[in-house]
């Protein structure tokens, strides 16, 4: 297959995006970032966020607002016939939904496991499964996980959270194996502590001034630079990159 040239601003004109857990953080920054690059933008979350329909609105862009629980099939079934019927297709999904329970290995309990594995990992699943065959039938698509550091290296505490996103990790690597050939793209980004307003409130204190010191870039991230993470890997661009976890932690997982 001949080179196939693609637009160095990265636009994201035209396509339409699902992007789970979009209220909030992460998911809230992807979203409008989408928006600025030109994507039709569908939020699925469990309540509606007033503060994304602004700021689209304000942007000049389409967007739809979806409510559910990504730990129901139901929902999940719902909301990707509802944006296919609104957008005509999803071009891209961002799974970003998930929970950050922590707790010391011995003290974990059933449920927190149990809750972690079904948010972070059956609802990234179960959501890619959905998407990537409407994708397989229209002739491609792009698809990006969320992970972690967390998936890569022991953190304490992080056990059900780590295992979980071990998970994604894998599950990205095996979708991208078998949907590659049919224009399907699925790529994970793996970050470090991301200042959302949770992050802030979770380690603007002396653990998190002390785990800055084990980062080489001895910062925290910010959501902007996953967005545009996430911004290049749903583009034309990335073509050729498959079955990839971006680690965006300063250097954390090297040293």
């Amino acid at each position: 297959m001949s080179f196939q040239s693609f637009n160095e601003d990265f636009s994201l004109a035209g396509k339409s995006a699902l992007v789970t857990g979009a209220g909030s953080g992460i998911g809230f920054e992807i979203a409008k970032m989408f928006t600025r690059k030109g994507a039709h933008v569908a939020s699925f979350d469990l309540k509606d966020s007033p503060a994304l329909e602004a700021y689209i609105g304000e942007q000049g862009g389409r967007y739809l607002s979806c409510t559910g629980d990504i730990t129901r099939e139901e929902d999940i079934q719902n909301v990707v016939a509802e944006v296919c019927a609104a957008f005509g297709k999803i071009d891209i999904l961002v799974n970003s939904a998930g929970v950050g329970q922590v707790d010391l290995a011995v003290d974990m309990s059933e449920e927190q496991w149990d809750n972690v594995l079904r948010v972070n990992l059956k609802g990234t699943v179960r959501m890619t499964q959905a998407v990537g065959k409407t994708m397989i039938q229209n002739g491609g698509g792009k698809i990006i996980n969320l992970g972690s550091q967390a998936g890569i290296v022991a953190l304490e505490k992080h056990l059900a959270y780590g295992a979980s996103k071990a998970g994604v990790i894998y599950a990205t690597k095996q979708f991208a194996l078998e949907w590659a050939r049919y224009n399907v793209n699925v790529n994970c980004i793996s970050p470090t502590i991301i200042l959302t307003p949770m992050g802030v409130k979770n380690w603007d204190n002396p653990t998190g001034e002390a785990f800055k010191q084990r980062i080489p870039a001895r910062r925290f991230g910010y959501p902007e630079e996953v967005a545009a993470c996430a911004v290049y890997l749903a583009s034309d661009a990335a073509s050729l990159v498959n079955g990839e976890n971006l680690v965006l932690d300063g250097g954390f997982t090297i040293a």
